[in-house]
């Protein structure tokens, strides 16, 4: 039984070879192979039986080496030998692991890694062409990109076979598929040609990522970008478009702006709710009215609209705005406080187009010229563009507001107020934006929106923001804070930035003064820095190496600065208002301000979100991890001058 089961256990296997095999293959003594076995060299595998059995990979490799012929230093070149092959061992078992370790990663990978061969069809996907295509890999091999293609797939295959073959390697070209299942997959595709030797394609490899959810957020932005979010009105950017589009197309038509006449009443009445409600009902009266003519509205900002009327002279045009006046005054909106019936008017301008400008700038300030003369011809009424339009403007509304401002600056009734800007977390308050206003002969208060268009228009606006400027640096100076972190931030027009001799003098004016430069934040308004980016590139870049601080204010009303908000090196960005007071209305409003939220914090900015008004609101906000906040629901402005300690006391929220 013992010797069955030790010559069971001694049966060799076959990649090995017995030692009178192995002295046969080498021509060597089998007293040499024993020897060279107690020395180390060559080591062989003993039995249970006490056999000696070699590896038959190493046993022929040496003898194709020619072993048998070495001279007295065969040891040594044996040893060599043996050294060589265990190199090779661990060399292939170093790529087997980094083999496995890469097919792994591959395979895991929830980005569609495939090969293709140079007919485009698949050779090779991984795990992800489930996610993709809802198929197993298995299934789509034969297959192409393009069969699943939403778009004509002839078209969509040349386009991206045209770029490859021109450049060698395509990077994040999009493309809309369907899956198997039905389901919409907008797809970034990156991907680089294989070449033989000879230079022929062999075939495409690359990677593929599912970017569904990104794109159609960003065709959402897009599409709110040119409209307006509380009417759902086109916008002012979709009318400048459209009128540029039309001017190249020597189209003709007309052109007309309606302003509603003493809005500002209503929100300082009644609240922005109120307001907001009666301009979401004016769009549909404008709408009512427009439809016959097949006119397009558009709002364009506050309580200003626009209509465009293709094909129209000056008696259509006339007849549309006066319908339209007439339905704004027949309008009544039931307002929440106190349900008082609020009946409003408006002023209208009318410009043709190309008679009245051939180019959009000149068109669209022609309008409002017109616009204008309405309302200082006592509103309530439609003025068409004439000749003489502009000189009468001139020497009525022009001389009298240059004479109103300048007394004004003159007589030092330039007022401060401030507002504070909270740390939304605990509603404390960290800083203080300072708003300005002019005391009128009657004492009464001229609010911003009143006086800063046409003081930039009459070139006072830059004595006014110095004058603000100074007095805000007075105001520091006199009330020390505590707090360093503390900042005041100060508008300034981009009419007085643009200004070489004006930004010489303010300059002068910061440097004379005691106050620290970090407590100064200057606010510019996104659609200010886009009109001139390489002014408001210099000047920021003078004043950050003074040691001030800089904010880009209305965020996200114009958009257009999104691909240059890099280049902007501000340190706070606040969000319009407009976008934070319909936070509550819908889900693409809440989309929309945490894509502008996101964006703003991960350029490493402080986001600021202004106009809160309402606790819902403030949750909304605190949920996607907005940081401060501004707006009546803390504190309404108030006279800075007026309260001497206001600004160094800590205000708290609303409850």
């Amino acid at each position: 039984m013992s010797n069955t089961r030790r010559g069971s256990a001694d049966v060799r296997p076959p990649y090995e070879y017995s030692i009178h095999e192995t002295a046969e293959r080498l021509g060597l003594p089998v007293h040499t192979l024993r020897r060279w076995h107690e020395q180390g060299i060559l080591v062989a595998r003993r039995t249970e039986g006490g056999h000696r059995r070699y590896a038959r990979e190493l046993i022929d490799t040496l003898a194709s080496a020619g072993i048998a012929g070495l001279p007295g230093s065969a040891s040594e070149e044996l040893a060599a030998v043996k050294r060589t092959l265990e190199d090779k061992r661990r060399v292939i078992q170093l790529l087997l692991e980094s083999e496995k370790r890469y097919r792994d990663l591959v395979e895991t990978s929830h980005d569609l890694i495939w090969a293709t061969d140079a007919q485009g069809r698949f050779t090779y996907v991984n795990a992800a062409s489930n996610e993709v295509f809802g198929l197993e890999p298995a299934e789509i091999i034969g297959r192409c990109f393009f069969d699943f293609e939403v778009r004509p797939a002839h078209i969509a295959n040349r386009r991206f076979l045209a770029k490859l073959m021109r450049q060698g390697e395509v990077r994040n070209y999009l493309t809309h598929l369907r899956t198997i299942h039905g389901n919409d997959r907008w797809i970034g595709i990156n991907a680089r040609l294989t070449a033989s030797d000879a230079g022929s394609i062999t075939g495409i490899r690359g990677t593929a990522r599912d970017v569904t959810e990104a794109h159609i957020a960003m065709m959402e932005m897009e599409r709110m970008a040119a409209r307006d979010h509380l009417t759902g009105l086109p916008n002012r950017n979709a009318l400048q478009m459209s009128l540029e589009q039309a001017l190249q197309d020597n189209e003709h038509g007309a052109v007309i702006f309606l302003d509603l006449d003493h809005f500002r009443y209503v929100n300082e009445s009644f609240g922005y709710p109120a307001g907001d409600q009666l301009l979401i009902g004016i769009a549909a009266v404008l709408r009512e009215a427009a439809e016959p003519s097949g006119a397009r509205i558009y709002r364009l900002s506050g309580d200003e609209f626009a209509v465009v009327v293709r094909d129209a002279l000056r008696a259509q045009a006339a007849e549309l705005a006066e319908r339209m006046l007439e339905g704004i005054r027949q309008y009544r909106c039931i307002l929440r406080a106190g349900h008082r019936m609020w009946g409003v008017s408006a002023s209208a301008g009318v410009a043709l187009y190309p008679f009245h400008g051939n180019d959009v700038a000149g068109l669209i300030a022609n309008v409002d010229a017109a616009k204008f003369q309405a309302k200082e011809s006592g509103r309530n009424r439609l003025v068409l563009f004439g000749v003489d339009l502009d000189d009468r403007r001139s020497t009525q509304r022009r001389v009298h507001w240059s004479r109103k401002l300048r007394d004004a600056i003159d007589a030092d009734r330039i007022v401060l107020h401030c507002q504070p800007v909270v740390r939304l977390a605990d509603r404390k308050t960290m800083h203080y934006e300072v708003l300005a206003r002019l005391r009128d002969d009657d004492d009464s208060l001229i609010q911003p929106a009143q006086f800063i268009e046409l003081a930039e228009s009459l070139g006072l606006i830059r004595e006014i923001d110095l004058r603000v400027v100074e007095k805000v640096l007075r105001y520091i100076a006199a009330h020390p804070s505590p707090r360093e972190s503390l900042r005041y931030f100060v508008n300034l027009s981009r009419v007085s930035i643009s200004d070489p001799t004006w930004v010489a003098r303010f300059q002068q004016l910061l440097s004379a003064a005691s106050v620290r430069p970090g407590q100064l934040v200057f606010e510019i308004t996104e659609t200010a820095a886009m009109s001139e980016v390489d002014v408001t590139l210099k000047f920021i870049e003078r004043l950050k190496a003074m040691g001030h601080r800089f904010a880009l204010d209305d965020f996200g009303a114009g958009f257009s600065s999104f691909f240059y908000l890099k280049r902007f090196e501000v340190d706070y960005i606040k969000i319009d208002g407009g976008f934070i007071r319909d936070l509550c209305d819908g889900d693409s409003n809440v989309l929309f301000v945490r894509a502008l939220n996101d964006v703003a914090r991960g350029l490493s900015k402080q986001v600021i979100a202004e106009g809160v008004e309402t606790p819902q609101a403030l949750d909304i906000l605190l949920q996607m991890g907005a940081q401060y906040g501004q707006g009546f629901l803390f504190r309404s402005p108030y006279p800075m001058e007026g309260d001497p300690d206001a600004a160094s006391r800590y205000h708290p929220a609303v409850a």
